[in-house]
């Protein structure tokens, strides 16, 4: 093991001195998938539609993502896709990220421990404005490849909050203002996890996808319980200089506010859902 962690440390030591010698940056290809359990509840939707609308939703969580870097700030984006002849709306379904604040434009400075993400919530954009969470990382002496990198494994716990998209569909209960309560507070689930990522010290910034980083290296994998994020290429120094610059456009909240604006828009949701008696199946031909 301590071999292992000098080894480790030489690696960064002098990969860091190569990187400070020249205008260091980098692209870094993410694709992201989210399995996705949605309970219908006593809804009377008929089979082919529940399906239509999984297959929906599975594909809306599947996605492509860039990783712009360089030594102290990144862009995290998402792959824009054209839409498929047939399909309708894009295949969109919905996407937790979005409700979560986590689905658009991610700007991470290292430097200042920052984060800034622009986000469109059902029409309206933006700006969420927050201090990165900086989690406690265990690394081990684990290693795997991916692509032509070496990477080594390490784990954290997390607190996540997630949108309760569920909630949506479920009955009107009774029971008054505490049924209300209730019922606000099934809207986002709140759990602790065990983070899995993969860094390699061959790019020794401590940048990674999405909000993850603090590791010695680029992240090349995550995974919590549900999402799972791998890179798939990776372009080191591009002949065309990239501009990593911070969102700018939005309402500018921060991410506690941001939860606070989801949660309305889920009631929101959730009560026009109700209002349109829970109608889900049958689409004139």
């Amino acid at each position: 093991m301590k071999i292992y962690k000098w080894f480790l440390s030489f690696i960064i030591l002098c990969m860091g001195m190569n990187l400070h010698a020249q205008d260091f940056q980098g692209k870094a290809v993410y694709q992201s998938k989210t399995q996705v359990n949605f309970d219908f509840g006593n809804r009377n939707i008929p089979e082919d539609r529940k399906k239509e609308m999984m297959d929906r939703i599975k594909k809306a969580n599947e996605k492509t993502f860039i990783l712009s870097f360089d030594k102290t700030a990144s862009i995290y984006k998402e792959e824009e896709k054209l839409e498929q002849p047939g399909e309708r709306g894009g295949g969109r379904g919905p996407r937790f990220g979005a409700m979560a604040g986590t689905d658009g434009d991610l700007y991470k400075n290292i430097k200042e421990q920052r984060y800034l993400i622009k986000n469109e919530l059902l029409g309206k954009i933006f700006l969420i404005d927050d201090e990165l969470e900086t989690l406690e990382w265990k690394m081990g002496s684990e290693s795997r490849k991916i692509g032509n990198y070496t990477a080594f494994k390490a784990t954290a716990t997390k607190t996540i909050k997630r949108p309760n998209m569920s909630a949506i569909f479920r009955r009107p209960g009774r029971g008054g203002q505490d049924n209300e309560e209730k019922e606000k507070e099934s809207e986002f689930t709140i759990k602790e996890v065990e983070i899995v990522a993969w860094y390699t010290p061959e790019i020794p910034i401590n940048q990674g996808p999405g909000l993850y980083w603090g590791l010695p290296g680029l992240i090349l994998a995550v995974n919590d319980d549900i999402t799972t994020i791998v890179c798939s290429e990776i372009t080191m120094n591009p002949s065309e200089k990239m501009e990593i610059k911070a969102p700018s456009k939005g309402k500018k909240v921060s991410q506690a506010e941001y939860d606070e604006i989801s949660q309305e828009k889920m009631k929101e949701m959730r009560e026009n859902f109700r209002n349109r008696g829970g109608r889900g199946g049958g689409r004139p031909n």
